[in-house]
């Protein structure tokens, strides 16, 4: 049994326009694949921002995804890794910073992973330009720290940015507004990847159109390909002849992952003979955290395990805080010669992450991702630093939102920090209903940021508003039933109080 699919570069002309034919040959749903995925040059303009690099990545995802068969580790062969491979941050910084930290810095590149977009949060375009404290964006704050850095040090750490196809144009537009900072930018493009029909197997897209009816057909396949694309944009032989050696890697929306001297200094020091290639921040799980992937030792190499990969047998075990006590937060320190000596020798080998989707008509695909962090594994001289919690600050909803905007936290050169005035340093846990999970409707309900620098837990569900200078201590639940409302009063203070019922504070 032969399957075909054709993609087109354009919808005109499509004989003279034909970019891929992908043929199939065997029992597809048993996963084995005996015909070739051939490639044609792409002819039009249109054609010119799918490159002909991203079909080849998505070919040779595609032939690994069939040819991989059970679980990708042995779950006897999972070992705690050693001690002298995870570094405790006190101990680091506990080392005084030499005189050539400047020297490290203008070795340093910082990228942000800006793929994503804000709908989560009810937000158009890019979620890096949802405004998260003084009406400043996420990306404001990175631009203010690395300039801040490059002004303090007189040094020049750049600033790129992993966009996708659904940030690039919107991104590149905003950037003009920092072409006075210190700060140089760079962007370069994720790969674009089709999404694959759940039963058929073969590319639900038929041609490279990105809008209107076409643009679910698409996908960025997930932050494991900042190596790929990295490479193939020019970008990175650029930086590495330009002197840079390391880049630090995170999540734009990850507001604690800041350039840390330290762990800078810590990487640039390390013996000549053990030169460290990579270095992944961890930090201790919590209950909150159960899910996120762990370092483990495995072929006695350090190794990313994430939950996708665990047997089922063992996800209970996996999400134990005993066993496994650290998880990452995807804050990476990078060789960026050792990225291109991987890439050319095609030796990073990520795990595959087969993401489920349902499109909008129903049709159920699945989108083939990597995980920047999984490549570990491939990098000589490896490391783990277990690194506060203050190093991870993602804000991935309204809850985490109200957080980075409250009293909680000083901002200071785009750097947020848990306010002094806290007696203790753990964030509270705030957990706000639906009604508060578009930006929109979270900034409407709140009058102003209530003071919570004594809160240890907050649930709100249901319709409620609050006042303005209202002050949230100890723990806080309030829960409007269906067609009631709640108005906690200008000037309120809960301090372990349930509310419940109807509170409507009237104008007459």
């Amino acid at each position: 049994m032969t399957h075909t699919v054709v993609l087109y570069s354009s919808t005109s002309t499509p004989d003279s326009n034909i970019l891929l034919i992908i043929r199939l040959t065997g029992d597809v749903a048993q996963g084995t694949l005996l015909g070739p995925l051939i490639f044609l040059s792409a002819i039009d303009s249109t054609a010119r921002d799918i490159s002909k690099k991203d079909f080849e990545g998505f070919k040779n995802l595609f032939h690994r995804f069939l040819q991989v068969k059970g679980p990708s580790v042995k779950w006897d062969k999972i070992h705690k890794p050693p001690e002298d491979l995870i570094h405790p941050y006190d101990k680091i910084k506990a080392q005084v910073l030499p005189d050539s930290v400047a020297a490290s810095l203008n070795k340093l590149v910082v990228v942000k992973l800006n793929g994503g977009l804000g709908t989560s949060m009810g937000c158009k375009g890019p979620k890096s330009v949802i405004s998260v404290r003084n009406e400043n964006t996420f990306l404001d704050l990175t631009v203010h720290q690395i300039e801040h850095l490059n002004k303090t040090f007189n040094v020049d750490v750049p600033l790129v940015l992993m966009n996708s196809f659904n940030t690039d144009e919107d991104t590149k537009k905003i950037l003009q507004k920092y072409t006075h900072h210190r700060v140089h930018i760079h962007t370069f493009n994720q790969s674009r990847y089709p999404r694959i029909n759940k039963e058929s197997l073969l590319p639900v897209a038929k041609d490279l159109g990105v809008h209107g009816d076409h643009g679910d057909a698409w996908y960025p396949p997930g932050h494991g390909d900042i190596y790929a694309s990295f490479y193939n944009s020019g970008l990175l032989d650029q930086l590495i002849t330009a002197g840079k050696e390391y880049i630090f890697v995170s999540n734009i929306d990850n507001l604690g992952a800041t350039v840390d001297l330290f762990i800078l200094n810590h990487l640039m020091t390390q013996p000549k003979d053990k030169r460290c290639e990579f270095i992944m921040e961890v930090t201790d799980k919590t209950r909150a955290d159960v899910k996120g992937g762990t370092l483990i030792q495995y072929d006695d190499k350090l190794r990313l395990l994430e939950i996708a990969q665990v047997p089922k047998a063992h996800v209970d075990e996996f999400k134990s805080v005993t066993k496994f006590k650290i998880f990452n937060t995807n804050n990476l320190w990078i060789s960026l010669a050792a990225i291109k000596r991987l890439h050319e020798q095609n030796a990073m080998d990520m795990e595959i992450i087969v993401n489920p989707k349902t499109l909008d008509g129903g049709l159920n695909v699945i989108q083939l991702e990597t995980a920047v962090g999984a490549a570990i594994k491939a990098f000589d001289n490896a490391l783990g630093v277990n690194v506060p919690r203050s190093r991870f600050l993602p804000v991935k909803t309204s809850s985490d939102l109200l957080l980075v905007m409250s009293n909680l936290y000083s901002l200071d050169a785009g750097s947020l920090t848990m306010s002094k005035k806290r007696e203790f340093p753990s964030t509270p846990h705030v957990k706000l209903g639906s009604s508060f999970t578009k930006v929109h409707d979270f900034l409407m309900r709140f009058e102003s940021i209530p003071d919570m620098l004594e809160l240890d837990h907050l649930t709100v569900s249901g319709d409620v508003t609050f006042g303005k200078n209202v002050s949230l201590k100890g723990t806080v639940i309030i829960i409007a039933n269906h067609g009631d409302r709640i108005d906690i009063p200008a000037g309120a203070v809960l301090e372990n109080k349930i509310v419940s019922g109807n509170l409507r504070i009237l104008d007459h």
